[in-house]
């Protein structure tokens, strides 16, 4: 199946692409906040599970009317490295790993929320999920979706062979990877991480670090390098943010 082979609601604020595949569903919401991010909704018999949180209140809302427009009813929510936005369908289970939990709540997933919440204020919900179930082994079966789990150090990828998919995080052709700093750039390993970017060709390599924007040779064609103080990049998105939301 091709991208371009699907349905496209358009929103207010985002659009849901809609990929049919026979047995299963799977709604792809494209947020425009800020930062780009998508939210997925895997759809089997009105059921479903949703992968990822969208941390926009915007997009919570909106995502969370669409949902219920659709009939969908969500089994649970499972989050990868996307923690914040917990305003987001309140009393739904949430799933991760153990490593995935830590991420969002103590180690550097939530180093990056604290910062996207002082950047963007208000609009950006820093909440994350109070009870999150862990998920053992290396499967997950939910709305009758199973999930296999595929763990690294931060957190987990997700493949799902009905729609013969796999979601991995920030990598792809209009997806972009962040280094927000020194302490964000040693929980993420950054050698392993540039290794990854070189072996997808279709992946673009953003760097944003103060007297240290460098790419090595083999990505640096494929490379932003923003010589810049990360938190006042994070600001100038966070009012060009406002700005589109108003």
């Amino acid at each position: 199946m091709k991208k371009t082979d699907c349905t496209t609601v358009k929103l207010s604020t985002g659009a849901v692409s809609v990929y049919d595949f026979g047995t299963a569903k799977l709604h792809a919401y494209q947020t425009n906040d800020p930062l780009a991010d998508e939210v997925f909704v895997v759809e089997k018999d009105g059921k479903g599970v949703v992968l990822e949180y969208p941390p926009f209140v915007a997009n919570i809302e909106e995502l969370g009317g669409y949902i219920a427009e659709q009939g969908i009813e969500i089994e649970g929510i499972v989050a990868a490295y996307h923690m914040a936005g917990a305003s987001f369908l309140p009393g739904t289970p949430v799933f991760a790993t153990k490593e995935a939990d830590e991420y969002g709540h103590a180690g550097g997933g939530k180093a990056l929320i604290d910062g996207f919440a002082t950047a963007f204020g208000a609009s950006f919900d820093a909440s994350v999920p109070e009870a999150v179930t862990y998920i053992e082994g290396d499967e997950l079966e939910l709305a009758g979706v199973k999930m296999g789990i595929v763990r690294n150090d931060d957190a987990f990828d997700i493949e799902i062979p009905e729609l013969n998919a796999v979601y991995t995080h920030m990598l792809g052709h209009d997806c972009h990877s962040i280094v927000a700093g020194a302490g964000h750039a040693d929980a993420i390993i950054k050698y392993p991480f540039w290794e990854l970017c070189a072996r997808n060709e279709r992946s673009v390599y953003v760097c944003v670090n103060r007297g240290e924007a460098w790419a090595p040779k083999e990505i640096r064609d494929r490379s932003i390098l923003v010589d810049a103080d990360i938190a006042r990049v994070l600001e100038d998105l966070g009012d060009l943010g406002e700005a589109r939301i108003a």
